[in-house]
């Protein structure tokens, strides 16, 4: 699990040291930087899967440098996993790219700024191809960098369309595999397929089971195909569920599905959810802290009252730049006897609202 994690010279970032929980819930105002925290992840995982120089000129090297190349030379980061760390900098190059001085993994205690860096112009990462156990270790986490995003639920986005039935080995940050992994649950692990459908029924009483299967005219397709409780006869499609609903049935699947990535990254899950929905989805994101790591921004009163203090990190706007501040219950425990620490972020006590 990632323990500490430091961060300079990115995006509305200019410094950050900032400890890390099983749970971490950023709260803050809109534009006050929480979504640049989460891309930082982003960028680790493209530095990770080889993608940095395409990443960096689609993104633009001034838009990820702290208010661009005239104020900030380099990007540095530093991950403290514990029993092993993971450090980078990054320079721009001339052609409008990033590139790598330095990426080391190293052991605690020889932190990023005790290290003596090279020169050498590394246009993508090392970390992947190492056979070290270190490095291997490491890929267990960067690999699960992803940024699950459900939001996009219009009538041709990729969660409301049938899928390639073979891309079922993890589900995708948009959800546009969503029939074919579930397939693949119902299949492989039945137990989990049915606990979703549980879920599911629960919070959406007209529904009343999936019927997944290949198309009959081309088995390599499935879409995801189910049934109401009043018309048991009559099949539905992911166009007819509604907006909330889709996304809900997403981020079920993602924290019920049995082999849980090492680290779950979401921006405002709560997006079009009933409040009784997201009560059960932050019963799934502690059930699931049990095993993986929860990084989640979120505009949500409702999901922040689920949690404790403990869990949430507020994000202000101070002197230029996104700064962040872990909450504490012993700190808060006077105000926590009458209000909740949803009521003290609506009246500003813990900042993040202005």
């Amino acid at each position: 699990m990632l323990q500490n994690i430091k961060i300079e010279g990115f995006k509305s970032i200019k410094t950050l040291d900032l400890k890390l929980s099983p749970i971490n819930l950023l709260i803050g105002s809109n534009g006050v930087g929480k979504s640049n925290f989460i891309s930082f992840f982003k960028l680790v995982n493209n530095i990770y899967e080889q993608r940095l120089q395409q990443y960096s000129l689609k993104s633009g090297v001034d838009n990820l440098l702290h208010y661009g190349r005239k104020n900030t030379a380099e990007i540095k980061g530093y991950l403290d996993f514990g029993n092993n760390a993971y450090e980078f900098l990054l320079f721009p190059s001339d052609d409008g790219t990033l590139f790598i001085g330095t990426e080391d993994s190293i052991l605690p205690g020889n932190t990023i700024y005790q290290k003596s860096y090279s020169s050498d112009f590394i246009k993508e990462s090392t970390i992947k191809n190492s056979a070290t156990i270190r490095n291997k270790y490491l890929r267990e986490h960067l690999v699960s960098y992803k940024i699950y995003h459900f939001h996009d639920t219009s009538s041709s986005a990729p969660l409301r369309s049938f899928a390639d039935i073979s891309n079922n080995r993890i589900l995708k940050e948009e959800g546009e595999n969503l029939p074919a992994f579930l397939y693949y649950l119902q299949e492989k692990h039945p137990k989990h397929f049915k606990m979703i459908e549980m879920v599911v029924k629960s919070v959406f009483p007209f529904f009343d089971r999936f019927d997944l299967a290949p198309f009959f005219l081309d088995e390599n397709k499935i879409e995801l195909e189910w049934y109401e409780k009043e018309h048991p006869e009559h099949p539905f499609y992911a166009r007819h569920f509604s907006d909330g609903t889709l996304r809900f049935i997403a981020l079920t699947t993602l924290f019920l599905q049995p082999n849980l990535p090492k680290t779950i990254i979401i921006d405002e899950p709560e997006l079009g959810l009933h409040p009784f929905a997201i009560s059960k989805l932050a019963g799934m994101i502690k059930k699931a802290s049990v095993h993986s790591q929860i990084i989640i921004a979120t505009q949500s009163v409702n999901l922040v009252n689920e949690f404790s203090a403990d869990d949430i990190i507020v994000a202000n706007r101070e002197n230029n730049q996104t700064v962040f501040k872990r909450q504490s219950e012993e700190s808060l425990k006077n105000w926590l006897e009458e209000y909740s620490i949803g009521e003290l972020w609506e009246k500003n006590v813990i900042g993040g609202r202005l």
